[in-house]
């Protein structure tokens, strides 16, 4: 039947190996982003600049040597593996919540995407600043400082996920296995110390948000880059910003693992 035909086609497109081989770029395009991120913590926890946040990261990508090559890299990994998890959220199997999740997964990667394309076509631009305007737009409608509470509390709670995935390494699940049977103590290393680096720095984005929901004051919202400073501002940050940057770094070098290895079904 011709109402049949759109889902049939979706199901065809989400087998199809090539799709799938380009959208297994887009985990190679967050370890870049990751890889970046952990180094500008690195640099700020050793009293250096710049912005430690996925738009800083692009920044700095895109001044690299060959950088127009893996922006345009990111933009393609990042859009394909977005439309990838909406179609596992219309014509995947599993439950509603695999569908939700996937869906989740899908904006998460088409923003990247969007971001990258920005930065492809020199019109990016500060992820702070968007998370300060974002927060500043809540605090207008009506109940903002809920709504942005609200955001917060989302935010911590994906921030928890991650620690919980990390130090249960619940992350083996997305997993497949290599040729030899095993993932490697390397790579399941990484990807404990990543996730639980990078839930900690969720919760204090998280946290920023709920600061700025008691005070009224969209400048606290920073997004990721904020919460990097603030926890250097913290007694011994140096310390923890250091590990939490090397934290982000195995977070990278998991994300290239995960290209080869991720489930795609």
């Amino acid at each position: 039947m011709t109402h049949h035909r759109p889902e049939r086609a979706a199901r065809e497109a989400a087998d199809n190996p090539w799709f799938e081989r380009v959208a297994r770029a887009g985990f190679v395009a967050s370890g870049l982003v990751h890889l970046m991120v952990g180094a500008l913590a690195v640099r700020i926890a050793l009293g250096g600049g710049g912005e430690a946040d996925s738009s800083g990261a692009l920044q700095a990508l895109g001044s690299a040597p060959g950088g127009a090559i893996l922006l345009w890299i990111c933009t393609i990994g990042f859009l394909a593996l977005a439309l990838f998890q909406f179609l596992t959220a219309a014509v995947g199997g599993g439950g509603a919540g695999d569908k939700v999740k996937a869906a989740g997964k899908g904006v998460l990667y088409g923003a990247l995407g969007v971001s990258a394309l920005q930065y492809a076509t020199g019109s990016g631009g500060s992820g702070g600043q968007s998370s300060t305007s974002m927060t500043g737009r809540l605090m207008q409608l009506p109940f903002g400082p809920i709504l942005v509470a609200v955001v917060g509390a989302v935010v911590i709670g994906v921030g928890i996920y991650h620690v919980h995935k990390g130090w249960t390494r619940g992350f083996l699940k997305d997993l497949r296995a290599s040729g030899h049977g095993t993932l490697g103590r390397g790579i399941t290393g990484a990807g404990r110390a990543g996730y639980i680096a990078k839930g900690i720095a969720l919760i204090i984005v998280g946290g920023l948000f709920g600061v700025a929901a008691w005070q009224s004051d969209p400048d606290e919202a920073t997004g990721l880059d904020g919460a990097l400073k603030t926890l250097a501002e913290q007694p011994f940050g140096t310390a923890l910003l250091l590990a939490v940057a090397i934290g982000l770094i195995l977070y990278g070098v998991y994300s290239f693992a995960r290209a080869r290895y991720a489930r795609m079904d």
